[in-house]
């Protein structure tokens, strides 16, 4: 993927694509991480960190994870579609659109991927790109999140 200018509208429009860019390298999500998350967050539920428990009770029979844990990892799992230069700040500006679509059990390996969706002029200077990302554990056909997110290059 060639660089691109962050305030350079007409590359970046040309860079929209429907299409999602390959899969970044996986991460295990252990228990142990689960654990430690519900420990930094206070999200305690049985769902997560009760194994005998979710045997017994849960829909899938295995602890899952957090949808919130999913979305920390990112940074760690992102496969970028563009690379874009020349900018001295990059702000997460937030969400369009969060969704948990599909558990994610301990012991999957999840991996992510995303397209450039939509870019636009900040009318108070820089650029927003608008991407879209997925992350799926190997082997689901489904998605277990979705994302939008919305950042202000200047």
């Amino acid at each position: 993927m060639p660089p691109i200018q962050f305030d350079d509208i007409d590359m970046l429009k040309d860079a929209v694509s429907d299409e999602f860019g390959q899969w970044g390298h996986g991460l295990e999500i252990t228990q142990d991480l689960i654990n430690r998350f519900a420990d930094l967050t206070g999200d305690n539920q049985w769902i997560h960190v009760d194994v005998e428990r979710a045997r017994r009770e849960s829909p899938f029979g295995t602890p899952v994870a957090h949808g919130f844990l999913l979305l920390s990892l990112l940074p760690c799992i992102h496969a970028p579609t563009i690379d874009l230069v020349g900018y001295s700040s990059a702000t997460n500006l937030g969400s369009e659109s969060l969704r948990f679509t599909t558990p994610v059990p301990a012991g999957a390996t999840i991996r992510s991927r995303s397209r450039l969706a939509e870019v636009n002029l900040w009318p108070r200077g820089g650029t927003v790109t608008v991407t879209e990302i997925e992350i799926r554990a190997d082997g689901s056909d489904r998605p277990a999140l979705t994302y939008r997110m919305q950042v202000l290059w200047r």
